[in-house]
């Protein structure tokens, strides 16, 4: 019979000053926070301006009255960003495998997609925004979508063109010869880039292409420049009728309120990666 494992003395000593140093750090970093808290609120509340500062930005009666409308148009971010998001995920990763192919007649394919990523990636996104939402429906052309399907073509493109790169230093980052040991084994190219190298290089980026993602998840808010009415909007329009900005600063807790699980998400799979990586370095 065997008994159950019992740590020595001296290892139940490590653990018993692991778990104090756990707790004495906790208590040192809320201390720290909670003072550096209390100076900030003390400087700011006392400064001169104050009363002012929260007539025009702070009003809780003004915040309730544009919540409504402000949560009417986030659901038009939030679809946005919905759709932007899958937009660009599809079409970076097939700039990606474009500028991946080697086969000298896919040349033509390869440049052009490079120069795609060279220009949208070097373009600002306001301009892009600009030129499609504003520069489009003047052509007159029959059957010209509507400015919000402009608008989030804008974003597909330019966020497509950063997510191409990040697919590609994933893919790229997968050893040759597990794509040689692939063909070796009678797969194909693309049986190769769809069993073998995509699943690597996908686990190996989602990190930074979280990161793009949350991103985006912000710039969805410049397609009030377009104008539609979105949660930014509907805040403009409701400080253009009480000539208070409290709305606008409801519509930013908004946006940080939506881009929290996101981002714990992104901060998650980068720890798990890191992990990862490090359990395969010692290996």
């Amino acid at each position: 019979m065997t008994t159950a494992y019992q740590p020595s003395q001296l290892q139940q000593e490590r653990i018993a000053y692991r778990r104090r140093q756990t707790v004495l750090s906790a208590v040192v970093a809320a201390a720290s926070t909670a003072v550096i808290g209390v100076l900030a609120a003390v400087a700011i509340t006392g400064a001169p301006g104050w009363a002012r500062v929260r007539r025009s930005f702070l009003d809780p009666a003004i915040a309730l009255d544009a919540l409504p409308d402000i949560l009417h148009g986030l659901w038009l971010n939030v679809q946005l960003l919905f759709f932007c998001a899958i937009g660009a995920l599809l079409v970076g990763l097939a700039i990606a495998l474009l500028r991946t192919l080697r086969a000298p007649v896919f040349f033509p394919l390869r440049a052009l997609a490079a120069l795609y990523t060279y220009l949208l990636r070097g373009a600002p996104l306001l301009i892009v925004l600009y030129l499609l939402t504003f520069g489009v429906p003047g052509l007159r052309l029959k059957g010209t979508p509507p400015l919000l399907v402009l608008g989030g073509l804008a974003l597909v493109i330019v966020y497509a063109a950063y997510l191409a790169e990040v697919f590609r230093a994933g893919i790229e980052s997968v050893h040759p010869s597990q794509r040689a040991a692939a063909r070796s084994l009678g797969l194909t190219y693309r049986q190769t880039m769809r069993h073998v190298v995509l699943p690597q290089a996908i686990r190996r980026v989602t990190p930074p292409m979280l990161n793009d993602l949350v991103a985006l998840q912000k710039d969805v808010g410049l397609i009030s420049l377009a104008g539609p009415i979105d949660a930014i909007r509907a805040a403009q329009i409701q400080t253009a009728e009480t000539y208070n900005y409290t709305p606008y600063v409801v519509a930013g807790v908004l946006f940080v309120l939506l881009a929290i699980p996101l981002i714990a998400v992104t901060d998650w799979v980068t720890l798990r990666s890191a992990r990862r990586q490090s359990a395969e370095a010692a290996l």
